[in-house]
């Protein structure tokens, strides 16, 4: 799919890493682009600095959802591209046993659960309720196709470590079920790839101290730094525009295989 400023674009987490990257990377190619994040004043001051706007929503909340879309698609019209960036991510591990009580804790549900609605349930919502929209445009091109969906994985589900239960298991859900939607909406003309992060300057790794962040930095093998999110984002242009691409998972993590701690 050519991106012209006849597509119209709509980018989750769009107010801060690896989403505002791809809104802005996607404004500059022209495309009408709408982000949406519940940072309003990071996203409102983005939005306004490319050209975009700006919608709250909880990917979460299907009324939340359905609602940021309706405006969005008041904006723009109805969206051909759809990046989902949205995620959290919690680092606790299955088992704790406490060094001066002996005493077992588990990991709790309500932490397992939130990252899970988040970053599986928050990126099907927005994907089903996108691609219902996208089935009902005009097919472009000479393949005929009507949209195409970008979710963001991780490395994690192929190679998740200690403490990443929650997240390894929310980000595996999202690469599986790439295939089987991409599958389903074959017939509709629309794609839906997973790229699947690696180590990433996002906000993610705001809070750790530096000697940790070279030591992250060094454990890639090539090249030994954090990926830079304008990287992710042109992989994802690159998607956009490559309609073979299609149902699959790509790894973007400069062949890193993370070690189990």
């Amino acid at each position: 799919m050519k991106l012209t400023s006849d597509i119209a674009a709509v980018v989750t987490g769009g107010a801060s890493g690896l989403g505002a990257a791809t809104a802005t990377a996607l404004a500059k190619s022209g495309v009408r682009v709408a982000m949406l994040d519940l940072n309003v004043e990071k996203g409102e001051a983005l939005a306004k600095q490319i050209g975009g706007r700006f919608f709250a929503c909880d990917v979460t909340s299907e009324a939340s959802v359905d609602q940021a879309l309706a405006a969005a698609r008041a904006a723009h019209g109805q969206e051909r591209v759809l990046v989902n960036c949205a995620g959290i991510v919690v680092g606790k591990r299955l088992l704790r046993k406490d060094r001066e009580t002996g005493a077992i804790t588990s990991h709790d549900l309500a932490s397992f659960t939130k990252v899970i609605q988040v970053n599986l349930i928050g990126t099907f919502l927005m994907t089903s309720k996108s691609t219902a929209g996208m089935a009902t445009l005009d097919p472009v091109g000479a393949d005929g196709e009507r949209g195409v969906v970008i979710a963001t994985s991780s490395v994690a589900a192929e190679d998740g470590q200690i403490g990443q239960v929650a997240y390894a298991a929310s980000k595996g859900g999202v690469m599986a079920m790439v295939l089987p939607i991409a599958r389903d909406l074959a017939k509709d003309g629309i794609r839906m790839v997973s790229i699947l992060p690696g180590l990433f300057e996002t906000p993610m790794f705001d809070a750790l101290p530096e000697e940790a962040r070279v030591a992250l930095a060094a454990s890639v093998p090539f090249p030994s730094r954090l990926g830079s999110p304008d990287e992710y984002a042109a992989l994802a242009l690159h998607i956009c525009e490559n309609v073979m691409l299609n149902g699959t998972a790509i790894r973007l993590d400069g062949a890193i295989r993370l070690a189990p701690r």
